[in-house]
């Protein structure tokens, strides 16, 4: 796949790919013409970066999960050690969101009973639909 197809499907500006390339993200990606021809794996790897990115994990963080892939198996608890810290801090992250999701609900209501309440006072009874 070429840079620029890359580019929409991730909606990265081609810039970024490569500065992921430059700092050792994704490996050198492999030239057809002198155009970037990206692979599977390459594109394996740009999912795992954008999770990890969407997680709150640093470029560096992540940079450090493939150095120690690269070195093979004797890294495994390591790179556990390392998506376990993301999980904690994911799910940190989904609690607040949570948490901000039940106040939106509750001024939601809050603004629902209002409108009701202005709209009594008013006179106006909305229209049932479907009666």
């Amino acid at each position: 796949m070429k840079i620029n197809e890359v580019s929409k499907k991730y909606n990265l500006s081609l810039s970024t790919l490569r500065y992921y390339e430059k700092i050792g993200l994704l490996d050198y990606v492999e030239r057809v013409s002198g155009i970037r021809n990206y692979s599977e794996e390459d594109l394996s790897r740009i999912d795992f970066i954008l999770c990890m990115k969407g997680s709150g994990m640093s470029l560096e963080s992540i940079k450090r999960y493939f150095d120690l892939y690269e070195e093979g198996e004797e890294t495994l608890e390591e790179r556990l050690k390392l998506l376990k810290v993301q999980e904690t801090e994911t799910i940190k992250q989904l609690e607040k969101l949570q948490a901000t999701l039940e106040y939106i609900h509750y001024k939601m209501k809050l603004t629902e009973g209002n409108i009701k309440k202005r709209d009594k006072k008013n006179g106006r009874v909305k229209a049932s639909v479907g009666n």
